[in-house]
Order: structure tokens, then C-alpha cells, then sequence
């Protein structure tokens, strides 16, 4: 009977081992993560503080993205929220990206990277996380508008965090319980399962938010 045992608890660690990936995988694909990401962010940025430029010298013209009366960058960045600092929360993104892309292309030089480091860019990228989607409940809920360039921040920093949240978690960094280790590989085993089911549950969200508009819209086309 204890052999049996035994025999089940090696097969359990092996299947254990071999479906969970390694933090040498995730580290292999973090770097490049960390830049697409950042590029995309930064782009973003760039492009939401250019037309908040050109709308500052030209008032009453139009942003590019005012598709209507959800889809209007116009809508948002003439909000009190867009400002949340005195400044255009655009540039922040335009300070912190950069840094991200940075940290990738070091890692692909082969930087190592200390414990207080790790931890110091994850608790930048929470904070970050926690305002950008204080900003798309402000947007959703408040102004009533929807701004793509803002929705690609959200999208380009919750990939970045969440990778790195794994990745800290593979490395051991942190004491964790037995319980919450099960759940750390579980999410490593399931991490773009868990990801798109994020994007997804966001999209249903901004959709049933906004289908007095989506709605008689999607039907009158079809």
C-alpha cells in the first residue's frame, strides 16, 4: 500500500513538472513581452497626447478616433479624469513604457535583475494597472465614452503584469501556502486561457454597458 502511494506521488510530481512551465520559458518569452507590450503602450500614449495637442491648438477640431458617440477619444480626454494629476495622464504612460521596453531589450542583453528590483517594477505596474481600470470604470460609467488608444494601454500593461506576476511566482519569489501554490500553477498551466477569458469578460462588460448604442446598430446591419 505504501508503494502505491509512493508510485502516485511520483507520477503526480511528474505530471506536475512537465505540465507547468518552467521559469526558464517564461523568462525566455518575458523579454519580448515586456517590449511588445511597451511599444504598444508607448505608441499609444503618443498618439492620444499628439491630438490632445492639436485639439489645444485647434479647438473644435476632431480627434481621429471620434468613430461616435461611444467610440470618441474627443469624449474622454476632454473629461476632468484625463487629467487626473493637473496633467495629461498620457504622459505617464509616455515616462513608464519606455522603461518597460528598456527592461526587455536588458534582459535580452542578458541583465540579471536583483529580488527588490522585481518587486519594485511589479509594484509600478500595479499601480498602473489600478489606474488605468479606475480610468475605464470613469469611462464606462461616468463620461460614457470609450477612448481605442486608451483601451490599448489597458491591454499592453494587464499582459505585462500578469506575465511578470507569473514569472516572480515560477522563481519562488514570495511565501506562498500549498494552497495558493496549487493556484500559482494552475495559472501558469492556464495563463493565455486566463488572459483572454479577461479580455473577454472586459469586452462583455463594455458591451453591456454601451448596447442601447451596439445593439438596434448590430441588428440594423444584420
Amino acid at each position: 500500500m505504501a508503494a502505491k502511494t509512493a508510485r502516485t506521488k511520483n507520477v503526480e510530481s511528474r505530471t506536475t513538472k512537465e505540465t507547468v512551465p518552467k521559469p526558464s520559458r517564461l523568462l525566455k518569452w518575458l523579454p519580448w513581452i515586456f517590449i511588445v507590450c511597451g511599444v504598444i503602450g508607448t505608441f499609444a500614449s503618443a498618439a492620444i497626447t499628439i491630438e490632445k495637442i492639436t485639439l489645444l491648438q485647434h479647438p473644435g477640431s476632431s480627434f481621429i478616433c471620434d468613430l461616435n458617440p461611444v467610440i470618441s477619444c474627443g469624449n474622454v480626454m476632454e473629461s476632468k479624469q484625463a487629467n487626473a494629476f493637473g496633467f495629461m495622464n498620457t504622459l505617464i504612460g509616455l515616462i513608464g513604457f519606455p522603461i518597460v521596453i528598456t527592461i526587455g531589450a536588458a534582459m535580452l542583453a542578458g541583465a540579471k535583475f536583483r529580488r527588490w528590483f522585481w518587486f519594485g517594477m511589479l509594484a509600478g505596474l500595479s499601480l498602473g494597472m489600478v489606474f488605468a481600470y479606475w480610468l475605464l470604470f470613469q469611462s464606462m460609467y461616468r463620461i460614457g465614452a470609450l477612448c481605442p488608444y486608451c483601451l490599448s494601454v489597458d491591454i499592453a500593461l494587464t499582459t505585462a503584469w500578469w506575465y511578470l506576476v507569473l514569472y516572480l511566482f515560477g522563481r519562488g519569489y514570495g511565501r506562498l501556502s500549498a494552497q495558493w501554490q496549487k493556484i500559482g500553477n494552475f495559472a501558469r498551466r492556464h495563463h493565455l486561457d486566463i488572459l483572454i477569458f479577461w479580455f473577454v469578460l472586459v469586452t462583455a462588460l463594455i458591451l453591456h454597458r454601451f448596447w442601447y448604442y451596439f445593439g438596434p446598430h448590430w441588428f440594423h446591419m444584420n
